[in-house]
C-alpha cells in the first residue's frame, strides 16, 4: 500500500452517450465514440459483446449513472500507463456480470505489465479517520473522492471478470493496482475475479465494507492482497501465485499486507481495519525473488484469517512466514491467524510481538483452486 500523494487531474466535461459516432478529443488525451471509451459517462450505457471496445483515456462513471458490460465483452486498453483507467465514482455503478463460459475481460493492446491503470471503484462506505464519515481523495486523482457513512452502499457487480496487464506507476508513493476498491460498501458484489500480470498490487482495499469471494491474483509485482485505511469486510477463497518466470519485484512484496489506517500515519483513527479472510493460498515460485512476508498484519489492523496455506518453492524465499510486527505499529492483539507453511517457508520466521493468536499447524488446505477452473489456468 502506498501513501496517497495524489495527482491533480484535468476535469472532464465531455458527455458520453451511446449515440456518439464522431471521435471527440478529450482533455488529457483519448478519443470517444461508440467504440472508443474515455471521458465522463453521464448517461446509462451498455457495452455489448462482439464489439471491439478500446479504452484510450481515463473514463469516469459519474454519480447516478450505470455502466453495464455484457457477458463475453472485451475492453482493450491502449498502452497509456497512468493516463488510461476506468474509475466508477461515488454514486455510480458498474454492472459487469459475466459468466464462467463468457467472462468479461479488461486487457491491453501491448500485453505487458504496467500498460494501463486498471479498474477503480469508489464508494460511500466508512473509512478510517478522526471522525465517522470522512472522505479521501482517490490515489490516482485527488479531485475524485471516496468514503462516507453508508456501509451498505452499492457500487454494482463484478462477476467473472479478468483484469490484466495493469499497475501503471505514478511515482514511488502512488501507483495503480489491478483492482482498487475505495470505500466500497457491502451492497456491492465482487466475485470470481482474475487479476493477472500487474505492476503493483493485485487488489487493494482502501476502507469500506465490501465482501469479496474467489479472487485469483497471478504475478503481482508488489502485494497480492492489500488491506488498508479501515477495511472491515470478509474475503473468501483468495489465491495468489507468483510464477517462477515472473522476476519483477518491488522492495517489499507480500502475499497479504494489512494496515489499520493509511500507511500507519493515523494510529488514533477510528474505524481501523478489522477484516476476515476465509481460505487463502499464497505461493511464491519467483526465481531469486524474496517476499518480505507471506502474511503481514500491522499498524493497528485486526485480522481473522482462517485456513491459510502459504509457502515458497524453488529458489524463491520469504523473510517471514507470518509477521505481526512493524516499526510504525503492530497488529492488534485481537488478530487470529490459523495457517500452514509449505515449501521453504517452513524455516521462515513468525513474528508476534502483540501476542495475537497465531496457530501454525499442518492441517490447513488453503483456498480452493477449483473455483477458478473458468480461467483455464493450470494449477
Amino acid at each position: 500500500m502506498k501513501k496517497i500523494l495524489l495527482l491533480t487531474a484535468a476535469v472532464f466535461a465531455t458527455v458520453f452517450t451511446s449515440c456518439d459516432t464522431d471521435p471527440v478529443v478529450i482533455n488529457g488525451g483519448g478519443n470517444q465514440d461508440s467504440l472508443n471509451l474515455a471521458g465522463n459517462v453521464t448517461e446509462n450505457r451498455t457495452l455489448t459483446a462482439g464489439n471491439a471496445y478500446v479504452l484510450n483515456g481515463p473514463m469516469f462513471v459519474k454519480s447516478g449513472v450505470t455502466l453495464t458490460i455484457e457477458p463475453g465483452t472485451t475492453i482493450t486498453a491502449t498502452a497509456g500507463g497512468t493516463d488510461v483507467y476506468l474509475l466508477v465514482e461515488r454514486g455510480g455503478k458498474i454492472i459487469a456480470d459475466g459468466t464462467a463460459a463468457a467472462p468479461i475481460r479488461f486487457t491491453s493492446s501491448s500485453r505487458v505489465p504496467a500498460a494501463w491503470g486498471g479498474v477503480i471503484i469508489n464508494g460511500n462506505a466508512l473509512i478510517s479517520g478522526q471522525t465517522a464519515g470522512v472522505e479521501a481523495g482517490t490515489e490516482v486523482n485527488s479531485g475524485v473522492f471516496f468514503g462516507g457513512t453508508n456501509d451498505a452502499d452499492n457500487s454494482g457487480v463484478l462477476n467473472y471478470v479478468v483484469i490484466e496487464y495493469t499497475g501503471a506507476r505514478i511515482d514511488g508513493d502512488a501507483e495503480h493496482n489491478g483492482l482498487t476498491l475505495n470505500g466500497v460498501g457491502s451492497g456491492t458484489t465482487i466475485s470470481n475475479v482474475w487479476i493477472a500480470n500487474g505492476d503493483d498490487d493485485g487488489i487493494e482495499f482502501f476502507g469500506g465494507s465490501v465482501n469479496v469471494s474467489n479472487i485469483f491474483v497471478l504475478n503481482a509485482k508488489d502485494d497480492m492482497f492489500d488491506f488498508s485505511q479501515g477495511y472491515r469486510g470478509t474475503a473468501t477463497n483468495l489465491y495468489g501465485i507468483r510464477e517462477a518466470a515472473y522476476t519483477a519485484v518491488t522492495s517489499d512484496p507480500r502475499g497479504i499486507e494489512a494496515d489499520g489506517n493509511l500507511d500507519g500515519n493515523s494510529p488514533t483513527d477510528i474505524n481501523q481495519s478489522n477484516f476476515t479472510v476465509n481460505g487463502v493460498t499464497i505461493i511464491n515460485r519467483g526465481n531469486m525473488v524474496e517476499f518480505s512476508d507471506l502474511i503481514k498484519i500491522r499498524r493497528g489492523a485486526t485480522a481473522t484469517i482462517t485456513n491459510a496455506l502459504a509457502g515458497t518453492f524453488g529458489t524463491a524465499t520469504a523473510a517471514d512466514f507470518i509477521d505481526m510486527e512493524d516499526s510504525r505499529g503492530n497488529s492488534t492483539a485481537a488478530s487470529v491467524v490459523n495457517a500452514t507453511a509449505n515449501g521453504t517457508a517452513d524455516g521462515a520466521d513468525n513474528k508476534n510481538a502483540p501476542g495475537a493468536t497465531l496457530n501454525v499447524t499442518t492441517t490447513n488446505t488453503g483456498a480452493s483452486a477449483s473455483a477458478f477452473a473458468w480461467t483455464g489456468y493450470s494449477f
